[in-house]
């Protein structure tokens, strides 16, 4: 028998249950997947939390993993016992040693890449995917600020920016995550507990402001973020570890120079196959360049998720963290 991470509740860490678990085989477009490492982001908490629900309760959550296949369920022809593999996106499940998940939501591992950078990059790194190519088509002389720029989406935002050409602000909580900022390729860095990043961004634009900002933030740094942009600049915001937004007239956007506003999803982005395989294509080429540097900073047994997700929320840890079946 092997084991998962359930949920049969939503709320703190502690829901978090390491319990049997029987898969079963795959059905008609399945593939049955022998986990090698888990990607750990901070929509595991939202559904943990009940913020984002889950289909039914109990869950196993989860959006990311690689490892290799099992078996294969009956019409899967793409994918074969032994093939290497990777995911992001729904349907949760991924916080168990085996599961079964539709064949079309997975990408074969390119051999150059292991299991465990695959389980920390395809998630956050097909989210500055369409960040920075979707939301917004960043290019040589962008300026762009990006909050969390030491997280795992965050540093390889600044790191893919930087590819591209771009002028990258980043907000930062402490100068040890400044530093691993700026490692990663950020220009500037705004220690947000100390300053004022709105009034920083305008110093350093010399008062034009940034192109586009990418938010995970939510709450606590929405309308600073509206602040900080050029007229006509597009407003993306992608997270709310700080809470949900309040209700905003949609008025001030014009107000505050045109401005564009998205509430983007991978799963959108990622919906047709196609497009998924443009997005892990084009993650997988900067990664193998060089270009962009998958970073495993922290690593935590499967059955330890409920430190893992404490650490996330407390702002613990900084670029990707993986569980380890």
């Amino acid at each position: 028998m092997t084991h998962a991470i359930r949920i049969h509740s939503t709320g703190g860490p502690e829901v978090l249950s390491w319990e049997p678990y029987d898969p079963g085989m795959p059905g008609p477009g399945e593939v049955r997947l022998v986990h090698e490492a888990i990607g750990l982001n901070f929509i595991d908490v939202y559904h943990r939390s009940g913020l984002y629900p889950l289909p039914a309760l109990p869950a196993i959550p989860g959006l990311e993993g690689a490892g290799t296949v099992e078996t294969v369920g009956e019409g899967v022809t793409e994918f074969s016992k032994g093939d290497r593999v990777a995911y992001a996106g729904v349907p949760p499940g991924a916080y168990a040693e085996v599961r079964c998940i539709p064949a079309h939501r997975l990408v074969r591992l390119p051999e150059a890449i292991s299991a465990r950078q695959g389980a920390a990059m395809m998630l956050q790194g097909m989210t500055a995917r369409y960040l920075l190519k979707g939301c917004y088509q960043v290019q040589a002389g962008s300026t762009i600020l990006i909050h969390a720029a030491a997280g795992g989406v965050g540093s390889l935002v600044c790191q893919w920016a930087k590819h591209l050409g771009a002028t990258i602000i980043g907000t930062v909580g402490s100068k040890e995550k400044a530093v691993l900022a700026k490692e990663n390729g950020c220009t500037h860095t705004i220690l947000y507990r100390e300053e004022d990043f709105a009034s920083r961004v305008r110093d350093i634009t010399g008062g034009q402001g940034v192109d586009v900002v990418y938010d995970s933030i939510g709450r606590s740094t929405f309308m600073k973020s509206l602040d900080c942009l050029r007229p006509m600049g597009v407003m993306v915001t992608f997270g709310q570890s700080s809470g949900p937004l309040d209700p905003i007239d949609i008025g001030l956007l014009a107000q505050k120079g045109s401005l564009f506003l998205t509430r983007p999803s991978l799963m959108h982005y990622t919906a047709k196959r196609d497009d998924l395989l443009a997005h892990a294509h084009d993650l997988f080429e900067v990664v193998a360049s060089g270009a962009v540097k998958i970073k495993i900073m922290q690593e935590y047994a499967l059955r330890d998720a409920a430190k893992a997700h404490r650490d996330l929320e407390e702002r613990k840890t900084q670029g990707s963290s993986i569980l380890v079946p």
